[in-house]
């Protein structure tokens, strides 16, 4: 039997985000700048925890499954992680650096993956190691086009706005997408307890390049059911679409359908917030089922209405890579 999850706000949660790792083998200058540092004790949740996992918020009605790090890719069971997801009914995504992406990618999909976002934080080769740590713009250039020909359900471009850094190069990003069917999403910059000097010097709002993709013809799509934050845009002469993710918009996170949880099985009820709780305890044998399912639901009535960036309050999030954003 399935059961629906719902929030004191009446918003219904159907999407799942989770980090199978923190590790990271980047050093983007708004999460990691100092690359991976470990900091934590415990393992992270094994291929059997994961799946008592899946199979609670499966019996909530959960259909999404996005699977994010640090770098997820760097678990050596991820094709398996994958392939249990798709056959306990989810729509399995990834969010990916993109490193030797051409090497893992067709395995991943004959797994079960079925969209696939990867980070693209500039189009000039010396801006993206200066931002990223590393010298692969060119050879991930490749692999997305080899990956596009894979014929995936979905892939999309995720690209942190980066005052003066890569806020120049909006037309460069315009033509990437006007010859392949990609989204490409431009997001926010979001403050960290690690990033705040960067976020102060580089945090740049979105109103204005929506105003420009208008100005150029683009249109406003309108939004699907269960969509994730992004407002997407497409253009009549492109391939591509644009979209923007927004933090900092009015009524953001009214639309909020996403619960996230840890490469190490804690569940966050807002990016933004405070604290977490472990469902660790609940994911030893199978007869926990029920008693994590009604955990779940008994938690959720803690999520707060909003998160409060705009009071300068980014609740208490160290590092995006704990749960990749």
């Amino acid at each position: 039997m399935s059961l629906a999850l719902n929030d004191p706000q009446g918003r219904q949660f159907r999407y799942l985000r989770l980090s199978v790792t923190d590790v990271c083998n980047y050093r983007c200058a708004y999460c990691l700048p100092q690359g991976y540092k470990k900091c934590q004790t415990s393992p992270e949740l094994t291929l059997s925890e994961i799946a008592r996992l899946l199979r609670a918020f499966s019996v909530l009605s959960f259909k999404k499954l996005r699977l994010t790090g640090g770098e997820p890719t760097l678990r050596d069971d991820l094709p398996e992680i994958i392939r249990e997801a798709s056959s306990s009914g989810f729509q399995v995504g990834l969010t990916t650096n993109g490193y030797r992406l051409a090497q893992k990618v067709r395995r991943l999909k004959e797994s079960g993956l079925s969209l696939l976002n990867v980070s693209l934080d500039s189009m000039s080769p010396q801006r993206f190691k200066m931002v990223t740590g590393k010298d692969e713009f060119t050879n991930l250039q490749r692999d997305l086009d080899e990956a596009l020909a894979l014929g995936f359900d979905r892939i999309k471009i995720n690209t942190v706005l980066l005052k003066g850094l890569n806020d120049d190069e909006f037309p460069q990003f315009l033509e990437y997408v006007k010859q392949r069917p990609i989204t490409l999403r431009f997001i926010e910059l979001m403050p960290t307890e690690q990033n705040k000097e960067f976020f102060h010097q580089h945090h740049t709002r979105s109103d204005l390049f929506v105003k420009e993709l208008k100005s150029l013809g683009w249109k406003e799509n309108s939004k699907e059911a269960n969509s994730g934050p992004a407002t997407e845009y497409s253009h009549e002469e492109f391939l591509g679409k644009i979209g923007f993710i927004s933090p900092y918009a009015e009524n953001f996170c009214a639309q909020c359908n996403r619960l996230r949880v840890s490469a190490r099985g804690d569940l966050r009820l807002c990016l933004f917030g405070k604290g977490e709780v472990s469902l660790r305890d609940y994911l030893q044998d199978d007869e926990s089922l029920k008693e994590l399912v009604g955990f779940i639901q008994n938690t959720l009535h803690l999520k707060p209405v909003s998160h409060s960036l705009h009071e300068g309050d980014y609740g208490d999030m160290r590092t995006l890579s704990t749960y990749g954003g």
